[in-house]
């Protein structure tokens, strides 16, 4: 972690979050070339929504300017190296009720199923029950995508429920949004669990 951060009124303060695989750095339009080469095909899956690499300098400037309304604060998914290979964001930011959610998030095909996302999510997390003092923190992804919600249940969060055509999808299908979260008080176990995840 880079620094101590917290809450500056009801938003959190960007804030590096650096690790042995990855990276997370405030999001900038610095980062939008190499996302780009990033995105690969990753924007044609349907049930999920990643910026095609023509549209990621607005996608961008939309996670911008959440941020600058407090709603948001986005990260650029980095290698040790610097190289973006995606995005991540807290969202849905509850100040009264110190609650976030890790989401927005992509990152490249040939960093998936490695210690990167695995990584970035501890790190997000430690930094939402540690500085950020969280009571919760949730994430969700479209019922049907296996894959992500795999990926949730193996951090050690509960599924809270199911929120039944929540969204309009990009292509006009509905969304039923999986709700997962992680509570202050199994962070503990959720955090040695991830450490030795990481140190395998």
């Amino acid at each position: 972690m880079s620094g101590k951060t917290s809450w500056a009124g009801d938003r959190p303060v960007p804030v590096t979050l650096a690790g042995d695989h990855v990276r997370l750095e405030p999001l900038t339009q610095a980062h939008a070339e190499r996302l780009k080469d990033a995105v690969g095909d990753l924007h044609q899956l349907w049930y999920t929504a990643v910026p095609a690499p023509e549209a990621l300098e607005a996608e961008i400037d939309r996670r911008l300017g959440l941020q600058a309304a407090g709603s948001m604060v986005p990260f650029a998914t980095c290698l040790p190296d610097g190289r973006p290979v995606g995005m991540t964001t807290y969202m849905r930011i509850d100040a009264a009720n110190k609650r976030v959610e890790i989401g927005s998030t992509w990152i490249s095909r040939d960093v998936q199923r490695g210690p990167l996302n695995t990584e970035a999510k501890y790190l997000l997390l430690r930094h939402a029950f540690e500085a950020l003092d969280c009571i919760a923190v949730e994430f969700r992804t479209h019922r049907l995508n296996s894959q992500s919600r795999r990926a949730i249940e193996r951090l050690g969060a509960q599924l809270d429920g199911i929120l039944r055509s929540h969204q309009v999808m990009p292509n006009g299908t509905l969304r039923d949004t999986a709700v997962y979260s992680i509570t202050a008080h199994e962070w503990p176990a959720v955090k040695a669990g991830l450490e030795g995840k990481l140190s395998q």
